[in-house]
């Protein structure tokens, strides 16, 4: 597997482009806001002559989101995304975009996701495809509704959108955010995978499952969920 990282807009938020030894690609969280970073992406696909196959979003707040229309129209590919986000484009972004004095991202179509083996299909698989490689759907729901991560097992990579950084977990307060939830995500989903696992936020520096088990102050035993 190959990954190429981009940086946009004033979150500094990180757009991932994933391909395979043919050059199918996929886009997860693309947030370019302005034509110069369009630009610096879409320029780095044709260089490489890479054919994009879908857009993997691992949740909907603005700042991942802002570039996925665009890609959509222009590459006629599918978006896809869990059914729980409907929440965080109807009423969390409208909210945040005006307090930030932002503009809303532009509506776009997209197709369901699920967590795997929970029903909801992709491609005919409880996964998305792009071309040899096979992304695992981990519902992580916390940070937002419906929250998800991407694994690649066979390459032991994660995309962990803002569920899990470097030494951080995603915040909670904006509406749609359930800190409780977010905690059990993160235990029973992320922290009992391999160490070896690569994690690739969506902000910040990438990091690994062993290392947030070892030095992560928010998953200390004292900071684990609510018992039912």
């Amino acid at each position: 597997m190959h990954i190429k990282h981009f940086t946009f807009n004033a979150f500094q938020e990180r757009s991932f482009l994933v391909w395979d030894d043919d050059c199918n690609c996929a886009f997860i969280d693309p947030g370019f806001l302005d034509a110069s970073e369009e630009e610096r992406l879409t320029s780095f696909v044709a260089a490489k002559g890479l054919k994009p196959v879908c857009i993997m979003l691992t949740h909907a707040h603005f700042d991942h989101i802002y570039g996925v229309s665009r890609l959509a129209d222009s590459y006629g590919i599918p978006v896809y995304m869990h059914p729980a986000e409907k929440h965080t484009l109807e009423v969390t972004n409208p909210y945040l975009c005006k307090m930030f004095g932002l503009p809303e991202p532009a509506a776009f179509e997209w197709n369901p996701i699920q967590e795997a083996g929970e029903g909801g299909s992709v491609n005919g698989q409880n996964a998305v495809h792009v071309g040899s490689l096979k992304f695992e759907v981990l519902d992580t729901p916390g940070h937002t509704p419906g929250g998800v991560c991407f694994l690649e097992r066979t390459e032991n990579v994660m995309l962990s959108g803002d569920t899990l950084f470097a030494g951080a977990i995603g915040r909670t307060d904006h509406p749609g955010g359930d800190y409780d939830l977010l905690m059990k995500s993160i235990f029973e989903k992320l922290i009992c995978l391999e160490g070896k696992v690569e994690v690739l936020p969506g902000h910040g520096p990438d990091t690994s499952i062993a290392d947030e088990r070892m030095t992560n102050p928010f998953l200390l035993p004292f900071n684990q969920p609510l018992e039912d």
